[in-house]
């Protein structure tokens, strides 16, 4: 019986990860966006598919809002500019 070498987890790695998605870009209902321009925004900005974009919009008029992507503070801040631009209320927060 030989010995067996297991390779530890890179805890870096998983460092990584979790601070390249430590924020959440949070989309906030509204009352004054049609459901079919804030999906189009969602495809168009967070490169959202049609499906996401359309349970994203739901959970958003339901709900308040919705946590719609995830990800390192400067690109999600990208998008909620390209959102805010477009008349969309949306914010970037940090999940730790």
């Amino acid at each position: 019986m030989g010995n067996h070498y297991f390779d530890k987890p890179d805890r870096n790695s998983n460092l990584e990860e979790k601070l390249e998605r430590s924020h959440s870009l949070i989309l906030y209902n509204d009352d004054h966006n049609e459901y079919n321009f804030v999906i189009e925004c969602l495809i168009d900005v967070c490169k959202h598919t049609e499906c996401q974009a359309e349970q994203c919009t739901l959970i958003a008029h339901h709900k308040g809002k919705c946590d719609v992507k995830r990800g390192d503070f400067t690109t999600l801040d990208e998008m909620r500019n390209g959102l805010i631009i477009k008349g969309i209320n949306a914010e970037v927060v940090n999940n730790n």
